[in-house]
């Protein structure tokens, strides 16, 4: 299904309606970009072939997509390949859940990352941040943003400027919704992908995509790990949708305290790290690691993904506030 920019569905996707505005005021982007909107399933996954051919902005996500529940760590993901292939769940008013889940992070936070690939250490420019906590289709939310650049040398190879939002329970830390606002080597694309837990009744329109209890998206569950206490947790487990395939992540602590230097500064920090199955299977070449900060606001300061086409490192260079 393909919507224009100025259709109805805007009024269900808050973030790309704020970039719908600021693309009609700009000369900067062509008007032909869609919307598109999944059809209500999940397709078999790819391989890692095919994911390694959708662009460096997945590879940006896959920095950041170190993604944990704490309160989901016992659970493992199903087979996408075996996932039940359900009807629209019916719509129904959401159960208002007792108790927010408390967290380290607020309204108005911004981090900022230099990431470094090969022999560029200006590689690209990572951006993630926590706009608002809002109502969405009845829940409260809280809303996520990712934003990625590439630069200098690597962006006269690869021009991408892309951007992902995420609306995640505010309860349960699980996904509603996950966007793509994707601007790769001249070609524009969006979507809007709508999650809902199988077996649920869900408030979502249609389309849906029905996943596994428990499932968050990519960027929603990177602020879901900082909830973990890592100095009393050896390892937590949880299904994750990355916008196109399910898998599962598994994270294990390798050192509650180890001290790393960034251009932010020097920290104390547990190091994670992370291992990622599909359909049961280690994807062993790839291995992704991050260091958490033992402070308030448990800052992520570094990220690490380890690919066959190289090593990824985002480092925090600024925290707002």
């Amino acid at each position: 299904m393909i919507v224009s920019h100025v259709s109805g569905t805007l009024e269900y996707s808050p973030a790309l309606a704020i970039r719908a505005r600021i693309e009609h005021s700009s000369a900067v982007h062509s008007s032909g970009s869609n919307v598109q909107e999944t059809e209500p399933f999940i397709k078999p996954a790819a391989g890692p072939r095919n994911r390694r051919s959708r662009g460096l902005s997945q590879v940006f996500l896959l920095v950041a997509i170190l993604l944990f529940d704490p309160a989901q760590f016992l659970c493992a993901a199903p087979s996408p390949a075996r996932l039940p292939q359900h009807s629209t769940p019916k719509r129904t008013a959401p159960v208002t859940a007792p108790k927010e889940q408390p967290v380290p992070f607020r309204a108005g936070e911004t981090l900022t990352y230099r990431i470094s690939w090969s022999v560029f250490q200006n590689a690209a420019s990572l951006e993630l941040s926590a706009p608002e906590r809002r109502e969405l289709f009845g829940w409260r939310t809280w809303h996520f943003r990712g934003v990625a650049h590439t630069l200098s040398s690597v962006r006269s190879l690869f021009p991408i400027d892309d951007q992902f939002d995420s609306y995640t329970d505010a309860t349960t830390f699980d996904s509603h919704q996950f966007e793509t606002h994707l601007n790769e080597m001249g070609r524009s694309s969006n979507q809007v992908l709508r999650l809902a837990p199988a077996g649920k009744p869900s408030n979502l329109p249609p389309p849906i995509i029905v996943v596994p209890l428990g499932t968050r998206d990519a960027l929603g569950a990177v602020y879901a790990l900082r909830g973990v206490d890592w100095h009393s947790t050896a390892e937590v487990r949880t299904p994750v949708y990355d916008g196109r395939d399910l898998y599962e992540l598994r994270a294990s602590r390798e050192s509650a305290d180890e001290s790393i230097k960034v251009p932010a500064g020097a920290y104390s920090a547990c190091h994670i790290s992370i291992r990622v199955f599909q359909a049961q299977k280690e994807l062993s070449a790839v291995h992704y690691r991050m260091w958490i900060a033992s402070d308030v606001a448990r800052t992520p300061v570094a990220m690490q993904a380890e690919l066959p086409f190289g090593t990824l490192r985002a480092e925090l260079t600024s925290r707002i506030p």
